[in-house]
């Protein structure tokens, strides 16, 4: 099959997941025509990133006229056709939170998309996330462009489901995916009914040979970790809060960086924590796994949630993890068995968890690092979902 991705900037690197889906598709056989609306803003310092970069088409990169132009030809091609993608276009777009306009820019952008498409020989179209890219593939298909399917992650998107006209996105589609099976159950709040047996679901993919050889996990003092971006939703100020109750000797390691970096930093300070949590920044994913490989759990303190890649590769590297119970985690995580899981937003029941983590025997760390590598990989293989979106694609 020849399968265009439709994307709204593509690559970035916390997109790896939709890098590994593309590159699992072409290994099986399959031909993929990326597009995406506009490159990333991030500087791209992964060769494989780079590589992506080289391969995509990037709509906005043709300017006004060629957009233009690919709308009156739309229009002359079916001008019935182009109104009704118009009337749809208007329909969503006064619901949507950037209003008839935008949508209309994106109707722009969907006549050249559909175009390319034809030129290209391209079969099915699929998007990742619910906005735009999926309101692209949606008026690329109402304009005689492929048919296509589109992936939800959230939590964004379960935010503002009227407002991106989930429903109406699902319906026009050939199926949606949803990457767990609580996420399903969101789509089908705001899907018609005779429109379930569309939303299938399909998990985001590691690649095992990358988690071949885990580092051993050594005694000692106890280290947990945390990876994400510093913003509310990651709540990486109850982790600190938390660990300002936790008696046992335990470091805290944040990877990453974001808007609430100050704020962190002085609750740090506020519980006198300076000794005991260590701000990275971002790191490269060599300096990611060093840190996976010194800590002895990863913990995830998060208030919404799809489910986090970080996840699967703390558990991939066989380190149990300390999460909250909400979104798709609990599908992954067993309590007990991979790690310890709590109620989101409840200070006692992490520090709780994490004083039974400091003071857990190194031996039995480490049989659920062993269960948690074990069960990812079962869940979790790249090739498989792939394999899975595939048949969805030429079943459909």
């Amino acid at each position: 099959m020849k399968i265009a991705y439709i994307l709204n900037t593509y690559p970035q690197p916390s997109q790896s997941f939709i890098r590994r889906e593309i590159r699992a598709l072409e290994a099986t056989g399959h031909d993929v025509f990326r597009m995406a609306m506009r490159p990333g803003d991030t500087p791209l310092v992964d060769p494989q990133d780079r590589y992506e970069a080289e391969r995509t088409e990037y709509v906005l990169s043709e300017g006004k006229k060629h957009l233009l132009g690919a709308s009156w030809r739309a229009a002359k091609r079916d001008l019935a056709q182009f109104w009704q993608a118009v009337k749809t276009a208007v329909t969503v777009g006064r619901v949507s939170e950037v209003g008839v306009l935008r949508h209309l820019i994106y109707l722009a952008e969907a006549a050249f998309v559909a175009e390319r498409c034809r030129a290209e020989g391209v079969t099915h179209a699929h998007a990742h996330f619910g906005t735009n890219s999926a309101a692209v593939a949606m008026f690329s298909a109402l304009l005689d462009g492929p048919k296509y399917s589109f992936t939800v992650h959230g939590p964004e998107e379960y935010d503002a489901p009227r407002a991106l006209s989930l429903g109406t996105k699902i319906a026009h589609s050939d199926f949606t995916v949803a990457i767990t099976q609580f996420g399903r159950s969101q789509l089908c709040r705001w899907a018609a009914p005779q429109d379930w047996d569309k939303i299938k679901v399909v998990h985001c993919g590691i690649e095992p040979q990358k988690f071949a050889d885990p580092a051993p996990m050594t005694d000692g003092p106890r280290r947990i970790v945390a990876i994400g971006r510093l913003v509310e939703q990651k709540g990486q100020l109850a982790v600190i809060k938390a660990l300002a109750q936790v008696q046992s000797d335990v470091h805290l390691t944040l990877i990453g960086d974001g808007e609430m970096r100050a704020m962190i930093e002085a609750s740090i300070a506020e519980h006198k924590l300076q000794d005991r949590v260590t701000l990275t920044g971002w790191l490269d994913e060599a300096g990611v796994n060093r840190e996976l490989a010194a800590a002895h759990a990863l913990v995830m303190p998060s208030f919404a949630e799809g489910l986090p890649m970080v996840v699967m590769e703390a558990m991939a590297a066989a380190r149990p993890v300390i999460a909250t119970y909400i979104a798709g985690t609990p599908e992954l995580v067993q309590d007990g068995t991979h790690g310890w899981l709590v109620p989101a937003g409840d200070i006692d029941a992490l520090a709780d968890a994490i004083e039974t983590c400091a003071n857990t025997p190194l031996k039995t760390l480490i049989r659920m690092g062993d269960a948690a590598r074990q069960r990812v990989l079962e869940r979790h293989d790249i090739t498989t979902e792939a394999a899975k979106l595939a048949a969805h694609i030429s079943g459909s």
